[in-house]
């Protein structure tokens, strides 16, 4: 039974990678399949200002969830050893996701994205 994701596969790294490798490829990833980054598409310059991009947003947005939840669960050491009991058992792993509703904006849901925390900077 395997009701468990594999979230070492939909970030790409290795069972044994760090937390430092497991940030560098959530950023990769956010920022090649995030929709103000161009989310993957092409034409990204060529629709007009304001246009919601509706080919394929439902996939877009799960794929884009999913790299969220794999990097909030694989991010923090305790959340990720009881995902790989979870892994090992197959038990299934809830991550809660929130999305926020902006006024002004098209229908469906946006995904609000906060800087990592533990990251040193400027804004820390």
């Amino acid at each position: 039974m395997k009701d468990v994701p594999d979230y070492y596969a939909v970030l790409g790294v290795g069972r044994e990678a760090t937390r430092q490798e497991i940030s560098h490829a959530y950023r990769v990833l956010m920022r090649s399949h995030h929709p103000d980054m161009g989310g993957g598409r092409k034409d990204v310059h060529e629709r007009p200002p304001g246009n919601p991009v509706t080919d394929g947003a439902p996939a877009q947005r799960d794929e884009l969830l999913g790299i969220m939840q794999a990097f909030y669960v694989l991010s923090d050491p305790g959340r990720r050893a009881d995902y790989d009991r979870r892994l090992a058992a197959g038990a299934p792993t809830v991550v809660p996701v929130r999305k926020v509703r902006s006024p002004g904006r098209g229908p469906g849901p946006v995904i609000r994205i906060t800087p990592v925390r533990w990251e040193s900077g400027p804004w820390a």
